[in-house]
């Protein structure tokens, strides 16, 4: 996969004169300007690239009691397959059972909205450089109706340009959580206004479940399907 160009790095590392990529971790360059979250440090999603996948499906034949239930109750939902995350959660299969009763939540039964919540995903998934939960769910916040353009900008790693004032609250708030570990009165007024405190409570879920989603698939090298191109640039180190 190939590393954004100079131009691209420019934009990133430029939101204020002398500005280093490193100093976006202090959080009003990036709240303020153009850098996402502070992409610098992205991790790689190397499975795309043609990396061995360290944890290939599990032959159904194979699979224990404990597998098999927790495989049954991924097919059976909404989901309706065994994919992506699932497929090296299935070595866990309690935990993967109790997890992805949380992610359906989540994803399908939050009072958020599907654009909020796709929206939320694409975040984390341009953090952590995931190409399968990217691959998996742009066409899902376009038909959610989250802009075409601001899609672009999120999968650049930059802030986009016009937002829903829906998507921009919940923009900040995510920043700020990222890069504080806290978020400031201002920007949680505005999010517990709007959502209320369960919709915080939501929100905050959504960005730890995907969170551990990608970093789960990027330590297993979770390849896209066959014959797809990976969707996002790798950035610079």
């Amino acid at each position: 996969m190939k590393s954004m160009d100079d131009s691209n790095e420019l934009k990133l590392s430029d939101a204020k004169p002398g500005v280093d990529r490193r100093d976006f971790l202090g959080g009003a360059t990036v709240l303020a300007g153009t850098s996402l979250l502070g992409l610098a440090s992205a991790p790689r999603a190397e499975a795309a690239e043609g990396v061995a996948d360290r944890m290939p499906p599990i032959p159904a034949d194979k699979w224990t009691d404990a597998q098999s239930k927790a495989a049954e109750e991924i097919t059976s939902g909404p989901r309706k397959e065994l994919v992506g995350p699932f497929i090296p959660l299935l070595r866990s299969p309690e935990f993967m059972s109790r997890l992805q009763r949380v992610g359906e939540y989540l994803r399908f039964n939050t009072k958020l909205g599907s654009n909020i919540s796709e929206f939320i995903i694409l975040l984390i998934a341009r953090q952590w450089t995931q190409q399968f939960e990217w691959y998996s769910h742009e066409s899902l916040a376009m038909k959610a109706g989250i802009k075409e353009e601001t899609i672009k900008a999120i999968a650049d790693g930059q802030r986009p340009a016009a937002m829903t004032a829906d998507e921009e609250m919940v923009y900040d708030y995510i920043t700020e959580l990222r890069l504080h570990q806290s978020v400031s009165d201002p920007v949680y007024s505005k999010v517990v206004n709007r959502f209320g405190e369960q919709g915080v409570i939501d929100i905050t879920g959504l960005c730890g479940y995907y969170t551990l989603l990608g970093m789960l698939m990027n330590v297993a090298r979770t390849p896209l399907p066959p014959g797809k191109t990976p969707p996002l640039a790798t950035f610079p180190r």
